[in-house]
């Protein structure tokens, strides 16, 4: 008889079952030849007695740590799209009973960590730690991809272009000509496609580009310093900008009070939804990125890839939408 505090083990379960401890394991793991009938039987046993397995003795009989990495570029720490990809990857990897081991670049190492593979979440163009992990052969999946000469083995990418172009035709719809872009730098390819996809529209609809570039991490006090450059630019053919669009995260929200008391009439929308774009006054229509669910998708991928499911070389497009709220509305 099972002893009130005596642990639940495999053996436990076997003996309640009637069956030999590798005849328990491999039912329970769905492996070896055990007809359906004893592994519901062991299965039901097993529920019964509240049996739990040891994740780490299974990390180990496949030769595995148990943990994958998560690297993410250091600025971005300190942003809400950040804090909601993380949980994504976290939440992500206990269902595959895996802990996440966080990686930044401020940190150098002079081995690889000790991870069974790596997710990168838009990873920047000459940061050094992400070219030393992405050499050391772990398998790797990166949310966009990377603007280097190496890819990872699977990545998650959304169509930044393609949705900018759709923010602009709705900003032209609600009566702007002259639309205007803050983004960051080229180092992203997030920012390289919203930037590209500005680029593209502009000479789609015969509109000339006004574009101010900040860093990618760039403070409050840079965003407004490049808003107010961009309102005293003379206007192709005498048309000032009417409409701003702002990539970096939080950037809009830093701008909006400025347009106010500029007293300008000029559109505002931004790049990256969050709580400062929903809680504006005005609201500000934004792209949602689901960070979160971008995060859960990366994980999946990385765990498709080290069980053999994915092939090296996957992508996966993860859709993002447009909120219209009323920053944007309509000029009568």
């Amino acid at each position: 008889m099972q002893a009130a505090d005596e642990p639940v083990t495999i053996l436990t379960v076997a003996r309640e079952a009637g069956v030999s401890k590798t005849t328990a394991s491999d039912a329970l793991r769905g492996s070896g030849r055990v007809s359906e009938a004893t592994r519901a039987a062991v299965a039901q046993v097993a529920e019964r007695l509240g049996y739990v397995p040891n994740g780490s003795a299974r990390h180990l009989r496949k030769a595995s740590t148990g943990t994958i990495g998560l690297h993410v570029p250091e600025v971005l720490t300190r942003s809400s799209y950040y804090m909601s990809f993380v949980f994504g990857v976290v939440e992500a990897a206990a269902r595959h009973d895996y802990d996440v081991t966080l990686i930044t670049s401020g940190q150098r190492r002079s081995r690889p960590p000790r991870v069974d593979g790596l997710v990168l979440g838009d990873p920047l163009g000459g940061d050094p730690v992400v070219e030393s992990l992405m050499a050391t052969g772990l398998p790797t999946v990166s949310c966009e991809r990377f603007p280097g000469d190496r890819q990872a083995d699977g990545v998650v990418w959304s169509e930044h272009a393609a949705m900018l172009s759709r923010l602009l035709d709705h900003l032209r719809e609600s009566g702007s000509v002259r639309p205007a872009l803050i983004v960051a730098g080229d180092e992203s390819d997030w920012a390289a496609s919203v930037h590209r996809g500005y680029l593209d529209w502009c000479a789609a609809n015969g509109v000339a580009p006004l574009v101010r570039r900040v860093s990618f991490d760039a403070t409050g006090d840079e965003v407004r310093s490049a808003t107010r450059t961009l309102l005293s630019s003379p206007g192709a053919d005498d048309v000032p900008l009417d409409a701003l669009v702002c990539a970096p995260a939080g950037a809009a929200a830093e701008v909006a009070p400025l347009l106010r008391e500029a007293g300008v009439d000029v559109l505002l929308a931004s790049c990256v939804d969050n709580a400062g774009t929903r809680q504006a006054d005005p609201p500000i229509t934004a792209i949602d990125l689901r960070p979160k669910e971008a995060g859960a998708s990366c994980a999946e991928l990385l765990f498709e890839l080290l069980s053999g499911a994915a092939p090296v070389g996957t992508e996966r497009v993860h859709p993002i939408e447009l909120a219209v709220r009323t920053s944007t509305r309509r000029r009568g």
